[in-house]
């Protein structure tokens, strides 16, 4: 997810292309302001921590960037190509190492597992929003 700064700061179309220069496939996305009932829930592993109302109130105040990505060990991969989540500790050349300053205004969200990743999807997309095509570059991408 490209989360409200990134949006804000024109840095979708860059991110974007990170992930497809990578060979990953986006198979949805759209752009939704979260309703705070959605953001509750995406975060709540966070609702003891004190940060939460502030990172409730972050996430819903523009809209976002979600996707579905799709690749050989995509999670694991996009967390790589996104870096630490704190962007002070992110290396140069991940997302948040070249984009980030700040904990709080961190640029991108990404799922830290196949669990977390398959809760998340449900919650900003239907089924019929996500698609399953081929690309003829994936000869060119993996190992056959």
């Amino acid at each position: 997810m490209v989360k409200p700064d990134g949006v804000q700061r024109g840095l979708v179309g860059e991110i974007i292309s990170r992930l497809e220069k990578k060979g990953l496939k986006i198979i949805a996305i759209k752009m939704l302001k979260i309703p705070k009932e959605v953001a509750e829930e995406h975060y709540r592993e966070h609702k003891a921590k004190p940060f939460f109302s502030s990172l409730i109130s972050y996430i819903t105040s523009g809209p976002v960037i979600s996707m579905v990505i799709e690749g050989k060990n995509a999670i694991k991969v996009v967390r790589k190509l996104v870096g630490a989540t704190n962007p002070a500790e992110a290396e140069p050349g991940t997302i948040r190492g070249d984009f980030g300053l700040d904990l709080g205004k961190n640029v991108v969200h990404a799922s830290d597992s196949l669990v977390s990743a398959e809760r998340e999807i449900k919650l900003f997309f239907k089924d019929e929003e996500i698609f399953d095509y081929e690309r003829d570059i994936d000869a060119w991408v993996y190992e056959r």
